[in-house]
């Protein structure tokens, strides 16, 4: 069996089936001394079965670079709608405009904004568009499409093509009177795309593409969100691995970092999360797959709504999450921890290196959620699903020097989940 294509660089993730001897600890710690491994992980974990942070950032693209999430676009039954919704619920602003009345005869689309993220939703116009209508059965309202900045796009799609990947779209590019703009579209998993953006010059538009218009500004107060922090693709059983290799294979992405059903468990349900980044690290894809459980997954409940793999849910970073989720205010759900968790987290908190400098009390009554290591913590809160089916759901998260994925909240996060999932009559054996 030939091994992934990025490992742990201190192989400790092995899961012994007993406590390994101290022989065994001599030699791993002989070994590293003696730089046995060519990279060193950024943490050991002795537990052998917890999270695995990777320094190795792989291939270097020879030209080029990914450099940020641009934007995210969703395909869905009323784009004025689901567009008003986010602004409605979640403090965007309504920014563009391209319908009938600028041009476009076959596809509506709305942009959302706040601070650096850009929600694009799009409908059909006409009865006759089979490939809108047949995602829209099949997925419901949801992600279509994660687009990135890039830097000399050509030699990237040339790349990701020549090692394997679908480019279903080649480059072309587009000029209006705000300057001009270079696209080309590549196939991820299930029916998910990446459409890859290059400015070719100075683009002073409100937004991409020609006959966009804007829309009046809303007049509910703005948000406090700032940028996209991660985006997380649910897959099948045994697809995680392959979809993660693919795109550290073509898109020449590496391994950040990874944990297993060890640690992500509940009493009936378990899951295992790779997380792949840019060089850079300015973009990170968390990558879920369910494990084996006594009742079915939340991983394989979306899954089966969705028709497949595709976007579980959008993280939005913050600077201020207390006052975000006074969005509640607005009629917003949020997934709610019971006490236990605060009283478990203050007891922790107690031998901790660092300090939480938000009022703990506080936190427990807007259940926010807190994960810490050494060197810092994050707080983090998620929505109910956004759409009638349960899939796609939002995170707003505010780190204070950790760059985790709050590993230790993954387990009161799958319960929270689990009450409403048994509520839908879809926690059952699997």
């Amino acid at each position: 069996m030939p091994l992934p294509l990025s490992v742990p660089r201190v192989l400790l993730q092995h899961r012994f089936k007993s406590k390994p001897s101290a022989n065994i600890l001599l030699f791993i710690l002989f070994s590293l001394k003696k730089n046995f491994f060519s990279q060193a992980s950024k943490t050991i974990d002795f537990h052998f079965h917890l999270q695995t942070s990777y320094a190795d950032k792989g291939e270097k693209h020879e030209r080029g670079r990914f450099v940020r999430f641009h934007h995210v676009t969703f395909w869905v039954g009323n784009a004025k709608q689901a567009a008003m919704f986010y602004c409605d619920k979640m403090g965007f602003e309504p920014l563009a405009y391209k319908g009938l009345e600028t041009g476009s005869r076959e596809v509506v689309s709305h942009v959302i904004k706040q601070d650096k993220i850009l929600f694009v939703f799009e409908s059909a116009l006409n009865p006759g568009n089979e490939e809108m209508g047949e995602h829209l059965v099949k997925h419901g309202d949801g992600v279509k499409d994660v687009a990135f900045q890039v830097e000399d796009m050509d030699f990237l799609v040339k790349t990701a093509k020549e090692r394997g990947a679908v480019v279903v779209k080649e480059p072309w590019i587009e000029q209006d009177s705000h300057g001009k703009v270079k696209y080309a579209v590549i196939q991820t998993y299930g029916d998910l795309t990446h459409t890859l953006i290059e400015y070719v010059g100075p683009y002073k538009g409100l937004f991409l593409k020609k006959q966009i218009e804007p829309l009046k500004n809303s007049q509910a107060p703005p948000g406090l969100l700032h940028f996209i922090d991660h985006i997380v693709g649910n897959q099948p059983d045994d697809a995680m691995v392959p979809v993660s290799d693919w795109y550290q294979k073509c898109l020449l992405f590496h391994r950040f970092w990874s944990i297993d059903d060890k640690q992500i468990h509940t009493q009936y349900s378990s899951l295992r999360s790779i997380v792949v980044t840019n060089y850079e690290e300015t973009i990170k894809m968390p990558i879920n797959e369910p494990a084996p459980g006594k009742k079915k997954s939340q991983i394989q409940e979306y899954c089966d709504y969705n028709g497949g793999p595709g976007v579980q849910h959008i993280a939005l970073n913050t600077s201020d999450i207390i006052q975000i989720v006074n969005l509640r205010a607005r009629g917003m759900e949020f997934l709610t921890a019971p006490d236990s968790y605060y009283e478990i987290l203050r007891e922790k908190l107690k031998t901790a290196k660092i300090k939480v400098k938000e009022d703990l009390k506080r936190l427990q009554e807007l259940k926010i959620l807190v994960d810490f290591d050494d060197k810092g913590y994050l707080l983090q809160i998620f929505t109910k699903p956004m759409q009638d089916r349960p899939t796609l759901f939002l995170e707003v998260i505010q780190r204070h020097n950790h760059f985790g994925f709050g590993a230790g909240n993954f387990k009161s996060l799958f319960e929270a989940i689990e009450k409403d999932q048994d509520a839908r009559g879809n926690l059952t054996v699997y």
